[in-house]
Order: C-alpha cells, then structure tokens, then sequence
C-alpha cells in the first residue's frame, strides 16, 4: 500500500471514529439531560371535552405522576374537530418531552380512517409511551325514558325508522361508531346528533335534547348516579361489578356485541427515548399504585400500561381492523 492509499485510509477511519465520537457523545448527553428531566412544567394536551372519561383518567393518573416526579403537569383540554385540532397542536409541537398528548382510540384509529386528508400521521408523527386505560362502556337514555333494555331500543327503532335520535362526540368519535355498528348489526335507522364531546352529548340525553347514546361509563357515572340517567346495557363481554343489575348489550337485545375503547400516552415524534422510557416508567408506576387503581375501577376504567413497542403494535393492529369496521359499515366523518 503506497503512502497516499495509506493516508486516505487513515483520513476515513478518523473521520468514522469522529461520527462515532460524536454519536456516543449525544447519546450520553441525552441521558444526562433525561435524567435531569423535567426541568420545567410538562403540559398535557386532552383533545376532548373536560369531564370525558379520557379527560378524567389523565387528571387521576397524571396527578400521581406529576406527585411522584415532583413536576408540575397542567392538563389543557382542546376539544373540537373530535379530537383533531388537539392532536394537530401535539403534533406540531417541540419533541422535547414538554408537550404530551391524551388520546383516545377514536383520534389514533378510528378518525384516520374516515378523512380523506390528515393533517397528521397516527403511525408516524407521534412517540407512543404507554396505553394507560381501556373504558367501559353503556347505553343511556333519560331516566324517564320509556327504553328499559336493548331490546326495547331495537324494537322502538324497528317501529319508528330515524325517529330515535343519538347524541356522541362529534362525527368519528367512539359514541358515533359505537351506535353506527349497533345500528348496522342490529339492522335499524337511527339519527345521529354530533355534539362538541363526550360529556356535552352525556347531557344532551339528560336534558331530553336526544333520547339515548353510547357513553364510556367514566364520562356518565355522575349522571348515573344523580339519577338523571339510566343505564340499560353495557358492552362488556360480562356485566360490570359496578352495576350487577345492568345487563350486556349481548344478553339483552343484540347478542354478540361487544364495544371498548382506550386511552394512552403520546408524544410528538422526535422525542428522545430516553424521555420516552422515563415517562413510560412512571405512568406504570402510578397505574400500580393501589389508590389509582381504585379511582379508575369507580369510574368505569380498567388501568393497563403497555410498553412503547406494545402500544405502537397495537396502534397498527387497531388502525387496521377499525379500518376494515368503518368500510364495512359505511361510517364517515362528515
């Protein structure tokens, strides 16, 4: 090998043990500043209405975060476009562990597959940290109502085809799909009445504004228990040890329904992982804790807590078969 081979040889190996300098170099001050995270207070981003069920699990659960971190988190409710507008502004935020994102199962996979353009990519322009809960869900109509069972609401809707208005969260939102696939299966016409949320559309039913909806249990258990609502079926496989006495949907008008959502933890994409590990480890930590675990079972909620790579496997899968569901029954978002 002559000299000028030789020299260039040498040139590339210094330049390649320079990147590679450099690289652990970032590395490890990445660490350092994870491990010195937060520095200053973490804002939440909820893209739904104060009070919804995704809304209340993020103030119980985040509360003992912020607690055990010894960080202040603020929790900011942007409700509107079902979820959209919140989650573009969490998209378009700094990847720097301050802005995080709430999200239901509705913006992440269902939303997506209904809107000819996003302004975002679910599966690329987030940092998935941890599912933290799955909500229950029900059917509620007024307490008055003369609907006492499932069956009593498909009978009604077979009689009067569209004369049965349902209130949800917006066009896309899980009030919307829930009903539209109970409608599809159960083979009746109902009207569908969008309001600005979750909670908003829970006191629509109550106010008589609309005579019945889905509803995630977290979000109308207050109303529940006031008595301005009743609940006539839940969704679950089995009844809900909270309400013994209130049967599924399955065993009491349209067998084999079933319906859930879910709620996890977002971040834009970018966000160094170790910020990402550090908020996973502790959202786990707090879903632990006995007195959390205890307000989300009140609620209608079940803790979870995933991994990062469980939550962005699951995203896809759900991405997918609400994709398949939407098609099959003809849901849209306008």
């Amino acid at each position: 090998m002559n000299k000028r081979h030789l020299a260039i040889k040498l040139g590339r190996l210094m330049r390649a043990a320079g990147v590679l300098s450099l690289a652990i170099g970032l590395f490890s001050s990445t660490q350092v500043w994870a491990q010195s995270y937060p520095q200053k207070p973490i804002k939440l981003i909820v893209p739904l209405a104060a009070g919804s069920a995704v809304d209340n699990a993020a103030r119980i659960v985040m509360q003992k975060v912020a607690a055990n971190m010894g960080a202040a988190i603020a929790i900011e409710n942007q409700a509107g476009a079902a979820g959209l507008i919140g989650a573009d502004r969490v998209a378009k935020s700094a990847p720097d562990g301050y802005t995080l994102g709430g999200f239901n199962d509705s913006i992440m996979t269902m939303l997506p597959n209904m809107q000819a353009k996003m302004p975002w990519d679910i599966l690329k322009d987030f940092e998935p940290i941890s599912l933290v809960a799955t909500v229950e869900w029900g059917v509620v109509v007024p307490s008055d109502s003369p609907i006492k069972t499932a069956a009593d609401l498909i009978a009604a809707a077979k009689k009067s085809p569209g004369q049965l208005n349902y209130g949800s969260g917006g066009n896309g939102s899980p009030q919307h799909i829930a009903m539209a696939l109970f409608a599809s299966q159960a083979g009746v016409q109902l009207t569908h009445v969008p309001y600005k949320g979750a909670t908003q559309a829970a006191v629509g039913v109550a106010g008589h504004e609309v005579q019945l909806a889905f509803q995630g249990i977290a979000t109308v258990s207050s109303l529940i228990k006031a008595g301005k609502l009743r609940l006539i079926a839940v969704t679950t496989p089995k009844r809900l040890p909270q309400f013994p006495d209130v049967p599924t949907v399955s065993e009491s008008g349209l067998s084999g329904f079933e319906f859930n959502s879910w709620f996890a933890m977002m971040a834009p994409a970018g966000t160094p992982k170790p910020i990402v590990e550090k908020l996973h480890a502790e959202i786990s930590k707090a879903l632990a804790d006995s007195s959390i675990k205890e307000q989300l079972f009140g609620l209608g909620l079940s803790p979870r807590g995933t991994t990062p790579d469980q939550l962005a496997a699951d995203l896809k899968t759900q991405f997918a078969k609400y994709g398949n569901l939407i098609r099959q029954a003809n849901i849209t978002a306008e």
